[in-house]
């Protein structure tokens, strides 16, 4: 509900595998003890930038893993089980399923869980372009994936996310969305250079304090200087 009181507003879902399978591909980058910790941190960052966009009413997670769940809560998401425990796909059309089962006309996007930089003005700029259209998306920072996909009232969510899924978007008939300068709704994080990027962008506190006793963190975030010295990584300012 928006802080006015009026019940309007996009309802985004955000999917989040067991924190001990979530982000596979990390485990190159960072070692195996800290891929759940960061796919934890990256889905934290990312929830509450969300709720902090003025478009946004509300945020559902579809997951099943009870300690993401209950950090996630906290930050005020609602967690949905995944009850068809069949896929990426699957999860999100249910989580829209629920979403609209308490609002039927609910505008609904779904959001990446890994998007530690998000920026909540950014997000915001992309659902206020989303909103033009019955189905939009996103594409990644490499133009290859879908980082959101959104369905305004009436329209169905219909996602075809994993790969190449920007081309099986457009194929589908959504629109892609172009605004400029949404850069951290872009920037998702499936590998160590990902990270890098993400650090150099300014990250959210959960996933900064992670990358703070990362060995190697310096290096990863391309901060200069000598052993004991160099920054720390960046963090976008609360609702920033």
């Amino acid at each position: 509900m928006r802080r006015d009181g009026a019940d309007v507003g996009w309802s985004l879902v955000v999917p989040l595998k067991p924190l001990v399978r979530a982000k596979s591909r990390l485990s190159a980058g960072v070692g195996e003890e800290f891929r759940p910790r960061l796919a934890l941190a990256f889905a934290l960052d990312t929830v509450a930038a969300a709720l902090a966009c003025a478009d946004v009413r509300d945020v559902a997670v579809v997951t099943d893993d009870p300690v993401a769940g209950e950090h996630l809560a906290a930050l005020g998401a609602r967690i949905v089980p995944d009850a068809p425990a069949n896929g990426l796909n699957a999860a999100l059309a249910h989580g829209a399923a629920v979403v609209r089962a308490h609002r039927p006309g609910a505008p609904v996007a779904a959001l990446n869980a890994d998007l530690p930089a998000l920026r909540p003005a950014e997000l915001a700029a992309v659902l206020h372009s989303a909103s033009l259209f019955p189905r939009a998306f996103l594409a990644d920072a490499a133009y290859i994936g879908t980082t959101l996909l959104s369905a305004t009232s009436g329209t169905e969510l219909d996602p075809a996310f994993g790969g190449a899924s920007r081309a099986r978007h457009l194929a589908s008939g959504a629109c892609e969305i172009a605004a400029p300068g949404v850069v951290s709704v872009r920037r998702d994080v499936d590998t160590g250079a990902d990270l890098r990027a993400a650090l150099a962008l300014g990250v959210g506190p959960y996933t900064a304090g992670q990358a703070r006793v990362l060995p190697g963190w310096r290096e990863r975030a391309g901060v200069s200087g000598g052993p004991g010295g160099g920054a720390p990584p960046q963090v976008r300012a609360s609702g920033a």
